[in-house]
């Protein structure tokens, strides 16, 4: 179990960033998906400003959702693929599901295949400026 900070919509709704890109060598993403493990639609997409490997999509999430964190070094992935279980004011509790490191996953339900494929192509997206999933 963990915890993450969301942000609240001026409605009140909780929302997570997708965000992230690449460098030369490096890299890092966040992607959300629904509980089936499908994109979800954005509130807000970031057009102007600061947006090289920033924050791109406003996503509202909810109890069930997935979030997959991936970064990489020169191609050597680490991913991360959580669970939101409860969603407070200010922060929302997760649970980790599945895990790459080393070259192997533990254990990803195949529904969250083409989010984790999102994942690693935002994180070796060479300076990215736009949502991928």
């Amino acid at each position: 179990m963990g915890k993450i900070l969301i942000e609240r919509t001026k409605k009140g709704f909780p929302c997570l960033w997708e965000a992230g890109g690449g460098f030369t060598n490096t890299g890092e993403a966040t992607i959300i998906a629904n509980k089936d493990g499908q994109p979800k639609k954005p509130l807000y997409v970031r057009r102007r400003g600061h947006l090289v490997n920033s924050e791109h999509a406003l996503i509202p999430v909810a109890v069930g959702d997935y979030v997959i964190s991936a970064n990489h070094h020169r191609d050597d992935f680490e991913i991360f693929v959580y669970r939101i279980t409860k969603i407070s004011k200010e922060e929302a509790s997760i649970e980790k599901i599945a895990e790459f490191s080393n070259g192997e996953w533990d254990n990803l339900p195949q529904f969250l295949e083409d989010a984790v494929e999102a994942a690693m192509y935002k994180a070796t997206c060479y300076h990215c400026r736009e949502p991928h999933f």
